[in-house]
């Protein structure tokens, strides 16, 4: 187990190390897809699909308040990465704490002022009204545990960006287990509802993060850490946000086209929504490994990047897009096999059911698109160009995404359109993925001087 702890990438074989650093992610990922199924299995067979459809309509909103924090979370991950491989211990140790300083002052105004926007936001979104009252309640139970929620993402990220992909692997797994059981209490025994499924979340991922605390208090020989270090210094908080807004702008636009496409698919009823919801679900089979891919990609060209060896993340990034894209080959064919089974594990409902495999199947060949896309922006990421994917998110989403949504709605005048956009997104993606990091910028970009 030791061996799995903490991993050096600036030394070895790139693939080796990249291999050895994605399989907890990817496991952990699959932990994770199983508790939200999970989740969704429970609303749907002991609530009904109007549970579903309410929990589908919240994921956007909460998603884009969720995006400044992930960015955080992001930039403290790159910082890390980069002073680690470096060795830069003071810098390192102040990165951590003012990163940690800063989660908690923004978890806080989110768990204060949050709530008071979830009504009039998914009323904008014309919510159907059968589902609004519990939208919103699942909203506002996820901001009130939102620091905990917060601590977990920004304290696992940490762990990683140390080249420890292996004690997040465990705690997400304790946390995927603590929510599932949770939940059929709250359910079962509390008769919450939608409820259930928030509050769930929150107690189960406010525990993890107070394991992954633990965990960094024992990597002293690391780094230090104590108040002094989270007293907020401009050259880490502001280094932290200025890799980190991009990327979390790059999530908000993202959200916010989600949230603009909303009532296209509100639009065509709670039906509809509860299929996208089992769409959603099942392609994170795909997805998960896909961002496990860039995110060791992230952590690989931050390590690299601060020990001044650029060479090695090219030969990194070649090597990891072939592993992503061969994974995601092979999920999609599983997910194309066995999805109308595992469909009917969430919904009894045959339409909902035909509808969510006619949108897998249009879906397929854009995740290999996305697998690829998601390697060559987390070495672009990961060695400090923030700025870059941001346009590329702007160009991905705004000209491509949002119009293309309507327009084939337009045209088709079916729910099956919106893949399509999707399709198209995620296509164009790759290439200006590709493009981007031919062009080289992120080659000198690198905060380690």
């Amino acid at each position: 187990m030791k061996r799995f702890m903490n991993i050096d990438m600036t030394e070895g074989a790139p693939w080796r190390k990249l291999l050895l650093f994605t399989v907890p992610l990817l496991i952990g990922n699959v932990f994770q897809q199983f508790y939200g199924i999970a989740d969704a299995i429970i609303l749907g067979q002991f609530v009904g699909d109007g549970a579903l459809a309410a929990v589908g309509a919240s994921m956007p909103i909460f998603f884009l308040i969720m995006v400044l924090m992930m960015g955080i979370s992001v930039g403290a991950g790159i910082m890390v990465s980069q002073y680690f491989g470096a060795r830069r211990r003071d810098d390192l140790s102040y990165t951590i704490g003012n990163c940690i300083t800063m989660i908690t002052i923004l978890g806080a105004f989110m768990m204060i002022f949050g709530p008071l926007a979830t009504r009039p936001l998914l009323t904008l979104l014309n919510t159907p009204a059968e589902i609004l009252d519990d939208s919103i309640m699942y909203m506002n139970i996820l901001l009130w545990g939102v620091l905990g929620m917060g601590y977990f993402n920004i304290l696992s990220g940490i762990l990683r960006g140390l080249g420890d992909a292996f004690s997040p692997l465990v705690y997400l797994a304790i946390t995927c287990v603590l929510n599932v059981a949770l939940n059929l209490l709250f359910i079962a025994g509390f008769g919450w509802g939608v409820a259930s499924v928030a509050a769930g979340t929150v107690l189960a991922q406010g525990f993890s993060s107070i394991l992954c605390l633990r965990r960094l208090l024992k990597m002293r020989e690391t780094f230090d850490m104590g108040m002094r270090y989270m007293r907020p210094l401009r050259q880490y908080s502001g280094q932290a946000l200025k890799l980190g807004i991009p990327t979390g702008a790059s999530q908000a636009i993202i959200a916010v086209a989600a949230m603009v496409v909303q009532p296209l698919v509100n639009s065509f009823g709670a039906g509809f929504i509860a299929a996208n919801v089992i769409v959603m679900r099942l392609d994170g089979f795909v997805m998960m490994p896909n961002f496990s891919f860039g995110n060791a990609m992230t952590v690989f060209a931050g390590q690299n990047i601060g020990a001044g060896k650029p060479e090695r993340v090219s030969v990194g990034t070649k090597q990891c897009a072939i592993m992503a894209a061969v994974t995601a080959i092979i999920l999609v064919g599983i997910i194309l096999i066995f999805g109308r089974p595992i469909a009917g594990l969430f919904t009894n409902t045959g339409d909902v059911i035909d509808t969510s495999q006619r949108m897998l199947r249009i879906l397929a060949p854009g995740y290999v698109a996305f697998s690829i896309a998601m390697v060559y922006m987390g070495a672009v990421r990961g060695a400090g160009d923030a700025i870059s994917p941001f346009w590329a998110s702007i160009v991905n989403t705004i000209v491509i995404r949002v119009p293309s949504a309507y327009l084939f709605v337009h045209l088709m005048g079916r729910p099956e359109a919106l893949m399509y956009s999707l399709l198209a997104a995620w296509t164009v993606n790759m290439i200006l993925s590709i493009t981007v990091y031919r062009i080289g910028k992120w080659r000198k970009s690198g905060i380690v001087k």
